[in-house]
Parts: C-alpha cells; sequence; structure tokens
C-alpha cells in the first residue's frame, strides 16, 4: 500500500482551497487531510493532523502568511509551498518566502482561476511530491541579518573567465548565498534560474542587494564584464556569444526546452560551444535534469564545472542528474562554492 503525502491547504480563498484539493487528491500519492482558511486554524490543524506538506497562500486574514511562515519554519520546520500571485508585490513577497525557508511556490493565475488553474495539475503536484523529500531546515534571525547591502565598486573590463549558474528550486537563496560572499572584482557571472517573468525584477533586486557585484537582468547584445551578475529574464532564454573580442548576451524568444524558458540548457549548452575552457559551470538545487546534458558538453569542452552536493540542496535534481553524467569535477556544500570560484579565478 501507498503511503500518501498528507497535505494540508491553507488559504482564505474557498475556490483555491476546492481547487486545490481536487487537483491534489487526484494524485494516488497525494492526500489532502485538511485545509484552514487562516493562519490561526492552520496552527491548530498542524498540531492535530502532522501534515507532511503546507500550501500556504500569503495574504489572509488574522495574520498574513510570511508573518506565519517564519514562525513556522523556527518552531516547526516542514515543507511549505507557497501559493503566489504573478504581480510584482506578489513576487517580492513570494521571494522573502523562499528567504524564510518556503520550498517552493505554485503561481496563481490572476483569471480565470478554474480552468487556468487546473491546467497546471501536474505542475501542482510534481511540486508537492518534490517538497515533501526536500531538505527543509530551520529559519533563523542570524541569516538574514547578515544580508546587507555590500558597497559597489567600479568593474574592470576583459572578462577572463566567466562563470554560470544554472538553478530551480532553492535556488533563490543558493545563489544570494554564493554571490554575498565574492568580491567586486569577480569574473562575470550569467544566471539562468527558473522563475516566471513577473518575478525576474525583483529577484534581480534581491541578489544586488546582497553582493558588491552588481547584479541585473540581462540586456539584448549587452557586454559581459568583470564585477557583474546578468540574470536571464524570464520570458526569455539567454545564451552569451563570442563577438570579437568580446562576449555578450543574446536573449532568445521561442519554445520552452525542458519545460523551462530561461532554461539552462540553452544557455550552458551557448557557454559549452563559445567560451569553452574559459568557463566555469556551477549546478545549483533544483527540480528535473534542466542543463544537466549541456553541463557535460561544458566539461567536455574544458570547462571546469561544480555541482552543489545533496546534503546542502533543497532537492537534488538538475545538480544529481550532471553529477551522473559526469559533468561535475568538485561536488561541494552550498557554503563552500564561493571559495572554490575564488580559487579557480
Amino acid at each position: 500500500m501507498i503511503k500518501k503525502i498528507k497535505v494540508l491547504i491553507v488559504d482564505d480563498s474557498a475556490l483555491i482551497r476546492t481547487l486545490l484539493t481536487k487537483i491534489l487528491n487526484s494524485s494516488v500519492e497525494i492526500e489532502v487531510i485538511g485545509t484552514a482558511p487562516d493562519p490561526l486554524i492552520a496552527r491548530d490543524k498542524i498540531k492535530k493532523l502532522n501534515p507532511d506538506v503546507l500550501t500556504l497562500d500569503i495574504e489572509m486574514p488574522k495574520m498574513d502568511g510570511l508573518t506565519f511562515l517564519e514562525k513556522l519554519m523556527r518552531l516547526h520546520p516542514m515543507p511549505v509551498v507557497m501559493i503566489s500571485s504573478l504581480t510584482e508585490k506578489g513576487a517580492a513577497s513570494t521571494l522573502k518566502a523562499m528567504e524564510l525557508g518556503a520550498v517552493d511556490f505554485v503561481a496563481k493565475p490572476k483569471t480565470d482561476l478554474s480552468n487556468t488553474f487546473t491546467a497546471y495539475a501536474s505542475e501542482i503536484i510534481a511540486k508537492i511530491k518534490m517538497a515533501a523529500n526536500a531538505h527543509v531546515q530551520a529559519y533563523e534571525r542570524s541569516k538574514i541579518k547578515q544580508q546587507q547591502a555590500q558597497p559597489k565598486f567600479p568593474t574592470v573590463k576583459k572578462p577572463v573567465k566567466i562563470i554560470a549558474i544554472g538553478s530551480s528550486t532553492g535556488g533563490t537563496e543558493a545563489i544570494k548565498e554564493i554571490v554575498r560572499a565574492l568580491p567586486a572584482t569577480t569574473p562575470p557571472i550569467v544566471v539562468s534560474q527558473h522563475l516566471p517573468a513577473a518575478f525576474s525584477h525583483s529577484f534581480a533586486k534581491h541578489v544586488d542587494e546582497v553582493t558588491a557585484m552588481h547584479a541585473f537582468i540581462a540586456l539584448d547584445f549587452q557586454p559581459i564584464e568583470p564585477g557583474n551578475i546578468y540574470i536571464a529574464p524570464g520570458d526569455k532564454h539567454l545564451e552569451i556569444i563570442r563577438q570579437g573580442a568580446e562576449y555578450i548576451c543574446r536573449l532568445k524568444d521561442g519554445p520552452e526546452i525542458n519545460h523551462h524558458k530561461p532554461s539552462v540548457e540553452v544557455m550552458f549548452e551557448s557557454i559549452a560551444n563559445n567560451v569553452g575552457p574559459m568557463a566555469i559551470g556551477i549546478m545549483l538545487t533544483g527540480m528535473g535534469a534542466d542543463g544537466a546534458r549541456a553541463m557535460k558538453l561544458m566539461r567536455d569542452n574544458g570547462a571546469c564545472n561544480i555541482v552543489q552536493d545533496e546534503d546542502s540542496s533543497v532537492v537534488w535534481g538538475m545538480a544529481g542528474e550532471a553529477y551522473k553524467l559526469g559533468a561535475a569535477e568538485y561536488v561541494l556544500s552550498l557554503s563552500n562554492i564561493a571559495s572554490q570560484i575564488l580559487a579557480l579565478t
């Protein structure tokens, strides 16, 4: 008999509670054991029902979702998947939730909830299954206090190396932890993180606030220079190509690759073909296998690659697949990746 994943849904919208219950109960591996319209009722149900995974809305009565999440992750850490809106405000709140310890999020459509939300049923089910096996750590206030903006310094031109980072689930925080430890003189970093387009600018702002480097959304034909972090927008693939003596960003539309746009596969393949041995590839925490094959191509073409280890990953999907293909020269905990970057550059 299959041991089902027990889910508690916390949302003030009766429609969302009904839709999520229907979607999740359609999986033979998941059982919705309860719902709650606000955090106070949820608190009691968590104690009584002991769920494996919690889905949590941000805007709710009596106590907002972020306040509740902070308390939960401090006192009773457990896998939480946020239900967030595809707005600028929703993006900022969701990224804050990731900072507080939420595993992942499900984007809530603005209109036609019944039909649109149901269309993402397979994605929602996959995220709940992933969350049930995710590595969850207790939230510590001291960790957030370290995230102070650092002084910015002028960059120098002519990159010697290019650092390429691919990530998905758990990656928003993993990226911040790495770049927080890097000086302004670090070689340029290009990033493909799986996020909706509405979240891109908020994410770039969050990254820029914690690093001495400059972090921003990449622009088409933008030259790549040291001290900068170029983040793929949420609705375009990012490629790195050579133009004369310099490297530039190219933003490409087109279909999703490996179910993602931006796709790590697209960025890593361009790095393999155009940067070769001058590249450092880094694969972080994330669900699925996007970018694994191209990371192996990077190594075959002379790049030095690092994958995040299983213990420090929220989910060892993308990094694990890259490791299995032999794409990694180093397998490191998240806390050791920045120092290895500095050693290699």
